[in-house]
């Protein structure tokens, strides 16, 4: 039965992680009503550690964009100078998340991961969706290619990365897209460039929570924190394709309406006493 909780809980995550919809809100709803039978320690790392399959996935994808290294038949291996450029703006945007998070992730966990900040959280960037989707709608977008991304861009979508480094329903993927599309990049380019922040981000968080919990994981932990990431991957896969499919021909705002949604259903489970 618990292998069969994580591997819900690894759909969840595979589809809701790379969707702007906020992973942190549709774990919240479903812990609670499908709730690992483990510590509330191990609960804690799992929610976060599975996020490792479906960060695998997008190196799966990406791999021709990220790697940065081409072996030419006898030849010593060349390094790609647009491949490392690319990880010198991935790791430059970064850095504000990065750094605030080692320092206040625990503060900012006991402060803002509850029921009723996550729900104001998805409902005003669900607005912020909305608006700004509006706005763009019939301007043309300055930056079309990651290659394109100046280092002011990239510093401001950073700064957005570190909203949702702060509040836990703002969505990752939200925010920087978010952040990207008022600075005028494009939606296709907005989420490629998602997606690789997403590499270090993510595997730095999960091996964070690792380090702080230790290595002291049962058999029975292990076996469930396999099973979610193996379905997080799997699943990862098949979105994040749709999804780059979907919005070269559509635009955010079904994603901002079900934010909103969203926001309402968690709030109003939160005062009726279901979620805390």
């Amino acid at each position: 039965m618990e292998i069969l909780k994580a591997i819900l809980f690894g759909i969840v995550e595979g589809i809701t992680e790379w969707l702007p919809v906020s992973s942190t809100g549709h774990m919240i709803i479903l812990n609670e009503f499908v709730s690992l039978n483990q510590s509330p320690e191990f609960i804690s790392v799992f929610l976060v550690v599975i996020q490792l399959g479906a960060v695998l996935a997008v190196v799966v994808l990406f791999w021709n964009t990220l790697w940065p290294f081409q072996r030419r038949r006898g030849n010593a291996p060349v390094i790609k100078r647009d491949k490392m450029a690319l990880w010198g703006k991935i790791l430059l945007a970064c850095i504000p998340a990065a750094v605030v998070g080692v320092l206040f992730d625990s503060v900012f966990e006991r402060l803002f991961y509850h029921a009723l900040p996550v729900a104001a959280a998805l409902a005003v960037f669900g607005v912020a969706f909305l608006a700004v989707e509006r706005k763009k709608k019939h301007t043309l977008p300055a930056v079309t290619s990651v290659e394109q991304l100046r280092v002011p861009t990239v510093l401001g979508i950073g700064v957005f990365q570190l909203i949702s480094a702060i509040f836990p329903g703002t969505s990752r993927s939200g925010a920087t897209i978010v952040g990207a599309r008022m600075l005028g990049v494009s939606r296709e380019t907005a989420a490629e460039f998602t997606f690789c922040l997403a590499v270090p981000v993510m595997a730095g968080a999960s091996l964070l929570r690792i380090w702080q919990y230790g290595l002291n994981f049962t058999g029975e932990e292990l076996a469930v924190l396999g099973a979610g990431m193996l379905t997080a991957f799997l699943v990862s896969l098949a979105v994040v394709k749709l999804l780059m499919a979907f919005i070269r021909k559509h635009d955010f705002q079904v994603f901002g309406w079900y934010r909103i949604v969203l926001g309402g259903i968690v709030a109003g489970l939160a005062v009726f006493g279901v979620l805390s």
